[in-house]
């Protein structure tokens, strides 16, 4: 059985990180974890080839040569996968769509010939076995959330690394809170399953012997989920990244009760984290309330950002504005707290309804809802009535982000996040790091519309913050994408 996994093409947008890519020579941000999990689960004798879109093209021979294509992504990458669908429908090909697409679009049965709804561990070998007898199945539906004992070393072999500018490892599936707008609770559950400490030590040497080396993203959506769990994971990362002289720095996701925990802050710093992206929301206690977002209550947000980041560890964070309690200085108060918080990465989005959450069956018990969200959330056409008119919400959000990726706010933003940030220890610079200063140099500093700020912030950055001057650099680099996307985010016909 010729097997073709196609991994679907990112939209523009925040977490794309499309227009900071080719500072660094690299042509997508991680590699597709899901398809090369899937892959390490089937069948051996399989013939097996991956196609990741945001790396190169699906061409007619990848086609000629598959007897199925297996498909896997996320809801904003549904546009980029149904014309892989069509493409391979008529090519005559049977296709096969898992990932979290497949518990968020109703539809997708309409489009693939087999929809597998669920986690993969207990689904792929009947699924294979249906396949080679000509049998399969509509749809294949988990009755478990699985022990991720489970789950096997993705197939590395599939992919050439050197196109990503970072690897992924997945530790946890679940989350133990209970947000409105939250779909990973509903696919993933409410109760945070880990590997073993033994799977995620093979996970990196696997890495290593492929000569990987830089970040490394885990991929949890909570990576302190189970907090017991990764404090025993964490000193055996911080052990094997020591004896290996450090060649991975690791960065993932997490909930703001990481700041009341300070032995797992300086156990994720001795382990070589270096960042972390928190679902700050909105400084507005009521909206977070009204979102069941209870962990972020009660506490002052401002002094949890600080005490994260004077640990040594960046903080990337998400918000969001169109909440039913929002005000109507949401807008000017969500600034406030990005700009006095220091936090350079902040990706706002508007709140987005997806299918199967809580907050999607609320708004369709209230008549609300005005089509299904796309899970882009950037995107300005709303998918429900808001509280707030639909007008002053979408002019209120660019307002943000005009004002918080203005060239002068963000890299004050990024000179105040450097004065409190103190890195575990200084890393030796990869030839690729040095490319990119040099690209960055050119296409910012000579070619870009912001120069003048930027030879203001790269003279700071040499001089004030020499101990930090890769980490100053990225964050230049990042920046430009950010205000590329919003330039288009921005853009009113």
């Amino acid at each position: 059985m010729n097997t073709l996994l196609i991994y679907p093409e990112w939209p523009d947008t925040y977490w794309s990180f499309r227009h900071a890519l080719p500072f660094q020579g690299k042509r997508s941000a991680y590699p597709p974890l899901g398809l090369l999990t899937i892959a390490a689960l089937l069948p051996a004798h399989w013939a097996k080839r991956l196609v990741d879109i945001n790396v190169r093209a699906l061409t007619d021979s990848d086609l000629a040569w598959a007897d199925v294509a297996l498909v896997s992504g996320m809801l904003v990458q549904k546009d980029n996968l149904l014309v892989i669908l069509a493409r391979c429908r008529a090519n005559g090909i049977r296709t096969v769509v898992g990932g979290p697409i497949a518990s968020g679009f109703r539809e997708l049965h309409r489009y693939a010939d087999h929809v597998v709804i669920g986690e993969a561990e207990e689904l792929i070998a009947p699924l294979a076995e249906d396949l080679d007898r000509g049998t399969a199945k509509p749809q294949y539906r988990a009755s478990e959330m699985p022990l991720l004992d489970r789950s096997p070393l993705p197939d590395l072999g599939l992919i050439n690394t050197r196109h990503y500018s970072s690897m992924a490892i997945q530790y946890s599936r679940g989350c133990p809170f209970n947000c409105e707008f939250c779909d990973i609770i509903e696919i993933y559950g409410r109760k945070p399953r880990t590997k073993s400490v033994a799977q995620v030590i093979a996970e990196l040497e696997q890495l290593y012997r492929c000569k990987w080396r830089g970040a490394v993203f885990l991929v949890d959506d909570n990576f302190i989920g189970n907090k017991k769990n990764v404090k025993q994971l964490l000193p055996a990362l911080a052990e094997w990244n020591n004896r290996h002289r450090r060649p991975f720095t690791f960065f993932t996701e997490a909930s703001m009760n990481l700041a009341d925990d300070p032995e797992l802050l300086a156990l994720m710093k001795a382990a070589g984290f270096i960042r972390v992206f928190l679902g700050i929301e909105t400084p507005v206690e009521a909206s977070l309330k009204e979102a069941h977002k209870l962990q972020n209550t009660q506490r002052s947000l401002l002094d949890s950002v600080r005490c994260i980041q004077q640990h040594g560890i960046e903080v990337m964070a998400g918000f969001i504005v169109g909440f039913d309690s929002d005000p109507d200085d949401v807008f000017d108060r969500q600034v406030e707290f990005i700009q006095e918080s220091a936090i350079p990465i902040a990706m706002v989005g508007l709140l987005q309804a997806l299918p199967g959450t809580q907050l999607y069956r609320r708004l369709e018990h209230e008549g609300r809802l005005v089509s299904d969200a796309n899970g882009n959330n950037i995107d300005c056409n709303l998918s429900f009535i808001p509280t707030m008119s639909a007008q002053r919400l979408l002019e209120g959000y660019r307002s943000i982000l005009k004002r918080i990726y203005a060239p002068d706010a963000y890299y004050e933003r990024v000179r105040r996040f450097l004065d409190c940030y103190h890195p575990a220890s200084r890393t030796r610079r990869s030839f690729s790091e040095y490319l990119a200063l040099c690209r960055s140099v050119v296409k910012q500093g000579m070619l870009g519309n912001a120069r003048v700020s930027y030879w203001k912030f790269l003279i700071d950055a040499a001089t004030r913050y020499r101990h930090a001057f890769g980490t100053a650099v990225t964050l230049a680099i990042m920046g430009y994408h950010f205000c590329v996307v919003t330039e288009a985010v921005c853009r009113t016909d």
